[in-house]
């Protein structure tokens, strides 16, 4: 029986992979072997796409097309085109680039918030830029929601696995037994074994329909400048909470000047959801619209305030800074 359940466990691997590799390209592109976050290395040398529509759209990392117009794309079949770059978004390193092409094998994207640690899950790419078909690693998810190391910026929780992922994975997909992305690879801590992280599909879906839309990612924004609080910078300035978002500043004409926050202020609320850090903030954030009005409530002094806040499109600047 145990020899039956690996037998039919290889064949579904290897079925899952047949179907999915066909929507795995090359995305070539000069690469500057730079991290994107402090403590991660990205894993360029030359990049990897996902193929989401059958007219020619590719969804890759950020950091693989980073100030490029045009990259080259090929395809499993040898067959290699002129792509260009639709639009990208920097704050989860996500980038859409567009083939003019209708008959491309576009793979599907699975939803990934009921995934679970210990799903066995396979990572596809251009591992190392070898000749040939894409690479295929298989693994277990190890974690779900990590946060990036060394930054407060988490839009939507990593997906962390224990499936080999090299140079040259970067934008490549991180799939299920049935052949679906489930996420896109990204990262890896150097040194580390074993310890890639994927941006989970539902963040690719949202940020790319934000992109085909408007070729931009629109997120809301507070305009504040703050710190997540705890119990020894309590302490440090007598705080009466120990949790929250110390603000030290406030952008002029900004949402949060106009609803009356200042320096000093602890956020420690939006809506029903508790602010603990910048991270629980931006995550709150993420589920509101730009023109939605928001309650955000805070601790000035001893005493906590609750007002009302008119969210506005966060200016390219402000992104990476979180309020």
């Amino acid at each position: 029986m145990l020899f039956m359940n690996i037998t039919q466990l290889e064949e579904q691997v290897v079925q899952s992979v047949e179907r999915l590799s066909e929507s795995v390209v090359v995305v070539g592109k000069p690469l500057r072997g730079r991290s994107i976050y402090p403590g991660l290395a990205p894993l360029d040398s030359q990049g990897t796409g996902i193929i989401i529509g059958k007219t020619g759209e590719i969804v890759t990392n950020n950091h693989v097309v980073d100030g490029a117009v045009k990259v080259e794309v090929g395809l499993k079949d040898g067959r290699t085109f002129e792509g260009r770059v639709v639009g990208s978004d920097a704050a989860t390193d996500i980038a859409l680039v567009k083939v003019e092409a209708d008959d491309f094998p576009a793979a599907r994207l699975a939803p990934s918030d009921n995934l679970k640690v210990g799903q066995i899950v396979l990572a596809i790419g251009n591992a190392l830029g070898l000749p040939g078909a894409p690479t295929v690693s298989m693994g277990v998810i190890s974690a779900i929601g990590r946060p990036l190391p060394g930054s407060d910026f988490v839009l939507e929780g990593l997906i962390q696995t224990d499936a080999a992922i090299n140079p040259g994975n970067s934008g490549g997909p991180l799939a299920n037994l049935n052949g679906e992305v489930i996420g896109m690879n990204t990262a890896v801590i150097p040194h580390a074994q074993g310890v890639g992280f994927a941006i989970p599909s539902d963040t690719v879906k949202a940020v790319t329909s934000q992109i085909i839309e408007r070729g931009r990612v629109v997120r809301p924004w507070l305009g504040i400048t703050g710190i997540s609080l705890n119990a020894a910078i309590a302490r440090r300035y007598d705080l009466s909470v120990d949790s929250g978002i110390l603000v030290y500043e406030v952008s002029s004409y900004s949402p949060a000047r106009r609803a009356g926050l200042r320096p000093g202020d602890v956020i420690v609320a939006l809506e029903e959801d508790d602010i603990k850090d910048m991270k629980t903030l931006i995550g709150a954030l993420s589920r509101f619209k730009v023109g939605e009005m928001a309650r955000i409530s805070f601790v000035r002094i001893d005493a906590r305030y609750t007002t009302s806040i008119s969210l506005e499109e966060a200016p390219l600047k402000a992104l990476l800074r979180g309020g």
